[in-house]
């Protein structure tokens, strides 16, 4: 994993942000990810690693998670992303395994559209 990434993720479990357990998750995803020849760097994957992180922290601490007031136009754009859409539930099962959260179906969206154009600017 990318030096500033790694690190990213770092200073989110030392300011005790998130729980160890959810960065190891989200690290493994980014290591899928980089695997399968996404461009798993800060500049490409910072913001989707953080908000995967601070939801799934939400998620495990009982918090609400605002519901994504944009659904209409976020089903429409992720209409030409199946595979992103795959992606962001097949997550929401491994969170709700490993993590005992899984996602609601607007971060599903959220998740999708931040894995959409992952692969978008991925050459």
């Amino acid at each position: 994993m990318e030096t500033l990434l790694a690190r990213r993720i770092r200073l989110f479990v030392e300011s005790g942000q998130v729980r160890p357990e959810v960065a190891t998750f989200v690290r493994a995803e980014l290591e899928v990810l980089a695997a399968e020849g996404c461009a798993v760097t800060e500049d490409s994957a910072g913001m989707l690693t953080s908000h995967l992180l601070m939801a799934l922290t939400r998620l495990q601490d009982g918090e609400p998670v605002e519901e994504f007031r944009a659904d209409d136009v976020a089903a429409a754009e992720l209409a030409d992303h199946p595979r992103a859409v795959r992606r962001a539930r097949a997550v929401s099962i491994r969170a709700e395994r490993a993590l005992g959260a899984p996602l609601p179906e607007s971060e599903i969206s959220f998740l999708a559209m931040h894995f959409a154009v992952l692969r978008r600017d991925t050459p």
